[in-house]
């Protein structure tokens, strides 16, 4: 690892070289590569240990992406779609993993819409990133369902229909954690991954993420231009990290006054603030959030920061009562019946 000095590692001895990945193969400046870079700074920043996360996606451009972070991190690169399933399997077998979803509006708004809603409602532990540019960038730029409606593109035609919203469908499914980030505001990517690394459940994050090949005309709201000139905070947004730790006890949230502050104290014993920007507005009420992305649409607004919040339900592994010692370090004598349980079942069906 060579002579690197202290102030170069972080407080388990690594440096931020070491949450790299391979080169990435992705077309230069798109958006994936950016949050790519996010996710290896805040690894660093929060000491993760690299083999207690696993790394998870489907099929894209998208779905390339953790090949290129936590090199040194469990991975799975499953069918298009199919990512929820593999990793609710995953994180059942072991709970102890944090597990990390890289996904795409493709892949998850359209074939995999419906693992993407059943995951969120078993609330799997699992920061479940949407890479949104409203395209499919590996096959030469057809519309995705994120696309806006009337949209244009070269090879691809007129867009006639309306698109998901992810955020809405998330909150919808009875996501806690949903929150909505344009690729080229690192820091708030960055404050955004840290603390949905410490929600209890799904932590869904749609990620607007230029694409500069097939979707880059300054007219849609998926690329670069539109997104800088466009990002309105909802509110302001500070994550204050200490350790990267177990969950710890459900933690409650108080409601607070227009113009007021919220200290928001997560599982690992850090914090979310936030701001109240509009005097309508509270992140941790459903109908309110729901209602607010409408407003949004209708608006042609592109609104960023955490939409909807709410810590109180439990995980899967939770409802599962699943034991502290994860399914996958269990002895066999523990997994299986021994012969005579078995032979009595059997007896029992004749």
């Amino acid at each position: 690892m060579g002579t690197r000095t202290r102030d170069r590692v972080n407080a388990i001895g690594l440096a931020q070289t070491d949450y790299k990945g391979l080169p990435s193969s992705l077309c230069q400046g798109c958006g994936h590569n950016s949050i790519s870079s996010q996710i290896i700074a805040v690894a660093y920043e929060l000491n993760i240990k690299p083999n207690e996360i696993i790394r998870l996606s489907g099929i894209g451009c998208s779905s390339k992406s953790p090949a290129y972070f936590l090199g040194r991190s469990h991975g799975f690169n499953s069918l298009h779609g199919r990512m929820p399933a593999v990793g609710t399997g995953a994180l059942l077998a072991n709970h102890s993993l944090h597990a990390i979803g890289v996904s795409g509006d493709g892949d998850t708004a359209s074939i995999g819409m419906g693992q993407f809603k059943h995951l969120i409602r078993r609330n799997v532990r699992m920061v479940y990133i949407v890479e949104n540019n409203g395209v499919y960038g590996l096959t030469k730029g057809q519309f995705s369902a994120t696309a806006d409606e009337g949209q244009e593109l070269k090879y691809a035609g007129r867009n006639p229909f309306p698109p998901e919203d992810l955020c809405l469908e998330a909150i919808a499914s009875g996501c806690g954690f949903v929150a909505r980030v344009f690729s080229g505001d690192p820091k708030l990517v960055r404050e955004l991954l840290k603390a949905a690394l410490s929600h209890r459940g799904t932590a869904m994050l749609d990620i607007i993420s230029p694409c500069v090949t097939f979707n880059n005309r300054d007219t849609s709201t998926k690329s670069y231009s539109w997104g800088k000139k466009h990002a309105e905070h909802l509110l302001d947004f500070h994550f204050l990290p200490k350790d990267f730790a177990p969950l710890a006890d459900e933690i409650m949230v108080d409601d607070f006054g227009p113009g007021g502050e919220k200290l928001v104290r997560l599982h690992d014993g850090s914090y979310i603030q936030l701001r109240k920007l509009e005097e309508e507005y509270d992140p941790t009420d459903k109908l309110n959030a729901m209602e607010r992305l409408e407003v949004a649409r209708q608006n042609n607004e592109f609104i960023t920061g955490l939409i909807y919040f709410n810590p109180d339900r439990p995980s899967m592994a939770e409802v599962s009562n699943l034991p502290d010692t994860p399914l996958v370090e269990l002895p066999d004598d523990k997994l299986r019946p021994p012969p005579d349980s078995l032979a009595a079942i059997m007896d029992s069906l004749s």
